[in-house]
Protein backbone atom coordinates (compact mmCIF):
# COMPACT_ATOMS: atom_id res chain seq x y z
CA UNK A 1 0.00 0.00 0.00
CA UNK A 2 2.93 2.51 0.60
CA UNK A 3 4.03 2.07 -2.60
CA UNK A 4 0.42 2.67 -3.96
CA UNK A 5 0.48 6.06 -1.93
CA UNK A 6 4.21 7.33 -2.86
CA UNK A 7 2.76 7.53 -6.82
CA UNK A 8 -0.09 9.44 -5.49
CA UNK A 9 2.43 11.98 -3.65
CA UNK A 10 4.69 12.13 -6.48
CA UNK A 11 2.74 12.92 -9.21
CA UNK A 12 1.09 15.85 -6.95
CA UNK A 13 5.14 17.07 -6.19
CA UNK A 14 6.02 16.49 -9.50
CA UNK A 15 3.33 17.62 -12.07
CA UNK A 16 4.11 15.35 -14.81
CA UNK A 17 3.35 16.48 -18.24
CA UNK A 18 1.10 14.11 -20.00
CA UNK A 19 0.84 14.22 -24.01
CA UNK A 20 -2.53 13.26 -24.70
CA UNK A 21 -3.30 12.27 -28.53
CA UNK A 22 -7.04 11.68 -27.59
CA UNK A 23 -10.48 11.13 -28.92
CA UNK A 24 -12.92 14.69 -29.43
CA UNK A 25 -15.39 13.73 -27.51
CA UNK A 26 -13.66 13.55 -24.21
CA UNK A 27 -10.85 16.27 -24.95
CA UNK A 28 -11.64 18.95 -22.20
CA UNK A 29 -13.28 16.58 -19.53
CA UNK A 30 -9.45 14.69 -19.71
CA UNK A 31 -7.86 17.98 -19.36
CA UNK A 32 -9.82 19.25 -16.56
CA UNK A 33 -9.31 15.45 -15.08
CA UNK A 34 -5.61 16.22 -15.10
CA UNK A 35 -5.47 19.79 -13.75
CA UNK A 36 -7.89 18.31 -10.68
CA UNK A 37 -5.24 15.39 -9.98
CA UNK A 38 -1.96 17.85 -10.39
CA UNK A 39 -0.38 17.07 -13.36
CA UNK A 40 -0.28 18.50 -16.45
CA UNK A 41 -2.04 17.92 -19.83
CA UNK A 42 -1.09 18.59 -23.30
CA UNK A 43 -2.78 17.67 -26.75
CA UNK A 44 -0.83 18.45 -29.29
CA UNK A 45 -2.18 16.64 -32.66
CA UNK A 46 -0.79 17.79 -35.18
CA UNK A 47 1.97 15.60 -37.18
CA UNK A 48 4.61 18.90 -37.10
CA UNK A 49 4.80 18.76 -33.20
CA UNK A 50 3.73 15.27 -32.19
CA UNK A 51 7.47 14.15 -31.74
CA UNK A 52 8.63 17.04 -30.24
CA UNK A 53 5.84 17.37 -27.48
CA UNK A 54 6.21 13.65 -26.81
CA UNK A 55 9.99 14.42 -26.46
CA UNK A 56 9.51 16.43 -23.56
CA UNK A 57 6.44 15.08 -22.19
CA UNK A 58 6.62 12.81 -18.97
CA UNK A 59 4.12 10.24 -20.89
CA UNK A 60 2.02 9.61 -23.56
CA UNK A 61 -1.32 8.82 -24.08
CA UNK A 62 -2.70 7.64 -27.59
CA UNK A 63 -6.17 7.31 -27.41
CA UNK A 64 -7.98 5.84 -31.00
CA UNK A 65 -11.78 6.97 -30.03
CA UNK A 66 -12.45 9.48 -33.39
CA UNK A 67 -9.53 8.36 -35.51
CA UNK A 68 -8.03 10.19 -38.96
CA UNK A 69 -5.35 9.59 -40.76
CA UNK A 70 -3.71 12.20 -40.02
CA UNK A 71 -3.99 11.18 -36.48
CA UNK A 72 -3.04 7.73 -36.84
CA UNK A 73 0.48 9.32 -38.19
CA UNK A 74 0.94 11.80 -35.60
CA UNK A 75 0.25 9.14 -32.99
CA UNK A 76 3.27 6.76 -34.76
CA UNK A 77 5.34 9.96 -34.97
CA UNK A 78 4.85 10.29 -30.87
CA UNK A 79 5.30 6.86 -30.04
CA UNK A 80 8.80 6.53 -31.90
CA UNK A 81 10.02 9.54 -30.06
CA UNK A 82 8.66 8.38 -26.84
CA UNK A 83 9.89 5.06 -27.11
CA UNK A 84 13.39 6.69 -28.04
CA UNK A 85 13.40 9.38 -25.24
CA UNK A 86 12.36 6.38 -22.89
CA UNK A 87 8.72 7.96 -22.05
CA UNK A 88 6.15 5.34 -21.09
CA UNK A 89 2.81 5.12 -23.69
CA UNK A 90 -0.42 4.13 -22.86
CA UNK A 91 -2.44 2.93 -25.71
CA UNK A 92 -6.41 3.28 -24.89
CA UNK A 93 -8.16 1.08 -27.80
CA UNK A 94 -11.56 2.31 -28.07
CA UNK A 95 -13.67 0.29 -30.07
CA UNK A 96 -11.33 -2.12 -31.20
CA UNK A 97 -13.42 -4.92 -32.70
CA UNK A 98 -16.53 -2.75 -33.05
CA UNK A 99 -14.62 -2.28 -36.71
CA UNK A 100 -11.98 -3.77 -38.46
CA UNK A 101 -10.16 -0.11 -39.14
CA UNK A 102 -10.46 0.71 -35.24
CA UNK A 103 -8.70 -3.35 -34.33
CA UNK A 104 -6.60 -3.00 -37.59
CA UNK A 105 -5.07 0.67 -36.52
CA UNK A 106 -4.59 -0.76 -32.68
CA UNK A 107 -2.47 -3.65 -33.65
CA UNK A 108 -0.63 -1.24 -35.86
CA UNK A 109 0.14 0.66 -32.82
CA UNK A 110 1.10 -2.11 -31.17
CA UNK A 111 3.36 -3.71 -34.09
CA UNK A 112 4.72 -0.33 -34.58
CA UNK A 113 4.99 1.59 -31.24
CA UNK A 114 6.84 -0.11 -27.66
CA UNK A 115 3.25 0.30 -25.69
CA UNK A 116 4.16 0.60 -22.15
CA UNK A 117 0.46 0.13 -21.02
CA UNK A 118 -2.67 -1.27 -22.78
CA UNK A 119 -5.90 0.16 -21.02
CA UNK A 120 -9.48 -0.92 -22.06
CA UNK A 121 -12.50 -2.73 -21.37
CA UNK A 122 -12.56 -6.65 -21.82
CA UNK A 123 -14.24 -6.90 -25.66
CA UNK A 124 -11.36 -4.03 -26.79
CA UNK A 125 -8.42 -5.85 -25.17
CA UNK A 126 -9.78 -9.24 -26.33
CA UNK A 127 -10.27 -8.12 -29.91
CA UNK A 128 -6.26 -6.39 -29.87
CA UNK A 129 -4.97 -9.66 -28.60
CA UNK A 130 -7.30 -11.84 -30.69
CA UNK A 131 -9.10 -12.90 -28.72
CA UNK A 132 -13.45 -13.47 -29.07
CA UNK A 133 -15.84 -11.29 -27.22
CA UNK A 134 -18.56 -9.31 -28.25
CA UNK A 135 -18.69 -5.63 -28.41
CA UNK A 136 -21.63 -3.19 -29.10
CA UNK A 137 -20.38 0.24 -30.69
CA UNK A 138 -17.52 1.33 -28.68
CA UNK A 139 -18.85 -0.23 -25.30
CA UNK A 140 -17.62 -3.85 -23.64
CA UNK A 141 -20.85 -6.40 -24.03
CA UNK A 142 -21.20 -8.70 -21.05
CA UNK A 143 -18.39 -10.46 -19.80
CA UNK A 144 -18.57 -14.18 -21.61
CA UNK A 145 -15.09 -15.83 -19.80
CA UNK A 146 -12.69 -14.86 -17.25
CA UNK A 147 -11.17 -11.74 -17.13
CA UNK A 148 -8.39 -11.91 -15.08
CA UNK A 149 -7.31 -14.80 -17.48
CA UNK A 150 -7.95 -13.34 -20.14
CA UNK A 151 -5.81 -9.93 -18.82
CA UNK A 152 -2.90 -12.49 -18.36
CA UNK A 153 -2.79 -13.51 -21.84
CA UNK A 154 -3.13 -10.52 -23.51
CA UNK A 155 0.07 -9.20 -21.39
CA UNK A 156 2.09 -11.73 -22.78
CA UNK A 157 1.20 -12.11 -25.86
CA UNK A 158 1.90 -8.36 -26.05
CA UNK A 159 4.48 -7.82 -23.74
CA UNK A 160 3.18 -5.33 -21.84
CA UNK A 161 1.28 -4.19 -18.47
CA UNK A 162 -2.74 -4.59 -19.19
CA UNK A 163 -5.25 -2.92 -17.65
CA UNK A 164 -8.55 -4.60 -18.14
CA UNK A 165 -11.55 -2.25 -16.38
CA UNK A 166 -14.96 -3.61 -15.43
CA UNK A 167 -16.92 -4.42 -12.21
CA UNK A 168 -13.84 -5.09 -10.96
CA UNK A 169 -10.60 -3.90 -12.49
CA UNK A 170 -7.26 -6.32 -13.40
CA UNK A 171 -3.85 -4.77 -13.96
CA UNK A 172 -1.25 -7.31 -15.30
CA UNK A 173 2.21 -7.45 -16.10
CA UNK A 174 1.42 -11.44 -17.30
CA UNK A 175 3.20 -12.71 -13.77
CA UNK A 176 1.97 -10.45 -11.23
CA UNK A 177 -1.59 -9.49 -11.40
CA UNK A 178 -3.95 -7.16 -9.15
CA UNK A 179 -7.35 -6.79 -8.92
CA UNK A 180 -8.39 -3.85 -8.04
CA UNK A 181 -12.53 -3.45 -6.07
CA UNK A 182 -12.82 0.26 -6.15
CA UNK A 183 -15.42 2.72 -8.25
CA UNK A 184 -18.76 2.66 -8.66
CA UNK A 185 -21.22 1.88 -11.32
CA UNK A 186 -22.43 5.33 -11.98
CA UNK A 187 -19.29 5.89 -14.07
CA UNK A 188 -20.31 4.23 -16.91
CA UNK A 189 -23.38 6.94 -16.91
CA UNK A 190 -20.52 9.92 -18.22
CA UNK A 191 -18.80 10.03 -21.10
CA UNK A 192 -15.07 9.94 -20.97
CA UNK A 193 -14.66 8.12 -17.78
CA UNK A 194 -12.37 5.58 -19.40
CA UNK A 195 -10.24 7.71 -21.68
CA UNK A 196 -9.58 9.83 -18.50
CA UNK A 197 -8.60 7.23 -16.63
CA UNK A 198 -6.02 5.95 -19.39
CA UNK A 199 -4.50 9.42 -18.70
CA UNK A 200 -4.82 9.40 -15.68
CA UNK A 201 -2.60 5.92 -15.58
CA UNK A 202 -0.57 7.92 -17.71
CA UNK A 203 -0.22 10.49 -15.03
CA UNK A 204 1.12 7.64 -12.71
CA UNK A 205 3.45 5.97 -15.27
CA UNK A 206 5.28 9.39 -15.94
CA UNK A 207 6.20 9.48 -12.17
CA UNK A 208 8.26 6.17 -11.41
CA UNK A 209 9.66 3.15 -13.59
CA UNK A 210 7.05 0.38 -12.09
CA UNK A 211 4.35 0.71 -14.58
CA UNK A 212 2.67 -2.43 -12.46
CA UNK A 213 2.59 -0.20 -9.30
CA UNK A 214 1.51 2.93 -10.97
CA UNK A 215 -1.11 1.44 -12.60
CA UNK A 216 -2.67 -0.34 -9.78
CA UNK A 217 -2.02 3.36 -7.61
CA UNK A 218 -3.72 5.38 -10.51
CA UNK A 219 -7.03 2.88 -10.84
CA UNK A 220 -7.08 2.61 -7.11
CA UNK A 221 -7.33 6.35 -6.87
CA UNK A 222 -9.69 6.92 -9.62
CA UNK A 223 -12.11 4.79 -8.38
CA UNK A 224 -11.93 5.82 -4.54
CA UNK A 225 -12.61 9.53 -6.34
CA UNK A 226 -15.64 7.81 -8.35
CA UNK A 227 -17.00 6.25 -4.73
CA UNK A 228 -16.74 9.96 -3.06
CA UNK A 229 -18.58 11.39 -5.67
CA UNK A 230 -21.54 9.17 -6.12
CA UNK A 231 -21.65 9.71 -2.25
CA UNK A 232 -22.13 13.90 -2.39
CA UNK A 233 -24.65 13.05 -5.17
CA UNK A 234 -26.79 9.88 -4.83
CA UNK A 235 -29.41 11.52 -5.64
CA UNK A 236 -28.75 14.00 -8.46
CA UNK A 237 -27.75 12.22 -11.56
CA UNK A 238 -24.48 12.00 -13.94
CA UNK A 239 -24.15 15.53 -14.43
CA UNK A 240 -23.67 16.41 -11.05
CA UNK A 241 -21.81 13.75 -10.42
CA UNK A 242 -19.00 14.73 -13.18
CA UNK A 243 -18.61 18.11 -12.07
CA UNK A 244 -18.14 16.49 -8.15
CA UNK A 245 -15.97 13.97 -9.62
CA UNK A 246 -13.82 16.28 -10.69
CA UNK A 247 -13.74 18.00 -7.58
CA UNK A 248 -12.79 14.70 -5.85
CA UNK A 249 -10.07 14.24 -7.93
CA UNK A 250 -8.29 16.97 -6.34
CA UNK A 251 -9.20 15.86 -3.32
CA UNK A 252 -8.28 12.32 -2.47
CA UNK A 253 -5.45 11.98 -0.23
CA UNK A 254 -2.95 9.73 0.52
CA UNK A 255 -5.02 8.58 3.34
CA UNK A 256 -7.96 8.13 1.64
CA UNK A 257 -6.36 5.52 -0.59
CA UNK A 258 -4.30 3.90 2.59
CA UNK A 259 -7.78 3.20 4.07
CA UNK A 260 -9.79 2.48 1.21
CA UNK A 261 -7.97 1.18 -1.35
CA UNK A 262 -9.39 -2.08 -2.21
CA UNK A 263 -6.68 -4.19 -4.06
CA UNK A 264 -5.72 -7.83 -4.16
CA UNK A 265 -2.78 -9.68 -5.00
CA UNK A 266 -2.30 -12.78 -7.17
CA UNK A 267 1.46 -14.22 -8.41
CA UNK A 268 1.93 -16.85 -10.18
Amino acid sequence: MEELIKFLQKVREEKPLVHNITNTVVTNFTANGLLALGASPVMAYAPEEAADMAKIASSLVLNIGTLTEQIVESMLMAGRAANLYDKPVILDPVGAGATPYRTKTAQRILNEINVSILRGNAAEIANVAGESWEIKGVDAGEEQGDVISLAVTAAQKLNTVVVITGKEDVVTDGKNTCIIANGHPILTRVTGTGCLLSSVIGAFAGVGKDLLTASTAAVAFYGIAAEKAAKQTIEQGPGSFQVEFLNQLSMVTANDLKIGASVRTITE
